[in-house]
């Protein structure tokens, strides 16, 4: 059964249109009141709109929805950002576009390839960096001066060192935390939001996660994270990490990274996938991923509060900004998206009805690219 749409402001109405479906879909409706229309209305803020994988036209208009092809960067290069860290950072697509920064996840995942297919090749000038001590930046894994304020200096001294004025943000997962913090901080700078499995890092969220809310859904896996913990250290699990991911002994560190990693990468996708279980072994990607992400929910991303990103939103409020979610997110519950929603009604966000937390997965992907072709024609 397919949902036909019409948007009228303030109240939301649901209506079949007994069409025969192709495949599943779902979306949240306007459709205005009439004397034959049986359905309930209720106000609200501003709509949110469910989406499976299979949706491929809004309001009539086809919208792009697979990724691009993959392209290699047409430059790259080393930048120094303090006495301790360099940053690589790399472009492609069309150097006279309008540029975008993609910021990765963990904090310590890095970038790849594959992070550049998101975006129009021939309208963006692509811009990637890993963060510091992530993927190619160096020292690798280094916690000396990584805190969120390194990274939002970082982001500005790498879009002066490009000449770029201004440009469209794009993060999931941490990259949304820091996408938010950057923009509140440099609004000025940023032309649109494009967000992805929300992160508030809460005190909440990271207790969901990694104090064993979570296991209620992956009990199998929660339980190898889990157990590499004496019984006795369990009281804060996040801290027991910590505590092995900076020993003296290097061992120590890989082991425990290497269980940290495998906890994430088991539960990212709705369906299990093999190749993102196997990121775990590499101890190189391992170590910098868990170091970096443990030091960084230690300290609380280095706020002042637990609701630093929620307090300031009216300094984005003006930002055109899509927020794409999945429904079954394990690693950022949706619970985080919802929040941001309610106080930033302002801002389209899209609920993908057959996804978890990875941006590779396909619902979530297409509503990626549907984002970024949209703010084609505000940015362009």
């Amino acid at each position: 059964m397919k949902l036909g749409r019409i948007i009228i402001p303030r109240h939301i109405y649901i209506l079949p249109s007994f069409s025969l479906p192709t495949s599943t879909s779902s979306s949240i409706r306007s459709f205005p009141p009439s004397p034959n229309n049986l359905n309930l209305s209720f106000p609200v803020r501003r709509r949110a709109t469910i989406r499976s994988m299979s949706d491929s036209i809004e309001t009539g208009v086809p919208q792009r929805r697979s990724l691009y092809p993959p392209i290699e960067p047409y430059n790259n290069g080393i930048l120094k950002v303090s006495d301790t860290h360099t940053l690589y950072w790399e472009q492609s697509g069309n150097p006279d576009g309008h540029p975008v920064v993609f910021l990765h996840g963990g904090p310590g995942g890095g970038t790849s390839p594959n992070n550049r297919r998101f975006f129009d090749p021939e309208f963006y000038r692509i811009v990637l960096f890993d963060q510091r001590g992530a993927g190619k930046s160096t020292p690798h894994a280094c916690l000396e001066e990584n805190t969120t304020w390194d990274l939002v200096n970082d982001i500005e001294k790498l879009r002066e060192h490009l000449k770029i004025p201004e440009w469209q943000v794009f993060g999931g997962s941490w990259g949304s935390t820091l996408a938010l913090t950057y923009s509140q901080s440099h609004p000025d700078k940023v032309t649109g939001l494009v967000l992805r499995g929300i992160f508030l890092i809460r005190k909440k969220e990271v207790d969901w996660f990694y104090e064993g809310g979570a296991a209620a859904i992956y009990p199998d896996a929660w339980e190898e994270f889990r157990d590499l913990i004496p019984e006795n250290e369990r009281g804060s699990l996040v801290d027991a990490y910590h505590k092995r991911l900076n020993s003296d002994d290097l061992e120590t560190q890989y082991a425990a990274a290497r269980a940290w990693t495998k906890w994430e990468m088991m539960t990212a996708h709705l369906l299990p996938n093999d190749g993102n279980i196997q990121k775990a072994e590499d101890d190189k990607f391992s170590l910098a991923f868990a170091r970096i992400e443990n030091h960084y929910f230690v300290n609380k991303a280095f706020f002042t509060s637990d609701s630093h990103l929620l307090d300031n939103i009216d300094k984005i409020r003006h930002i055109k900004t899509t927020i794409v979610q999945g429904r079954y997110d394990v690693v950022c519950p949706m619970m985080s998206a919802w929040d941001l929603h309610k106080a930033w009604p302002e801002a389209d966000l899209k609920i993908v009805g057959d996804a978890g937390h990875s941006a590779n997965e396909p619902g979530i992907a297409a509503e990626l690219v549907v984002a970024n072709e949209k703010m084609k024609a505000f940015v362009g």
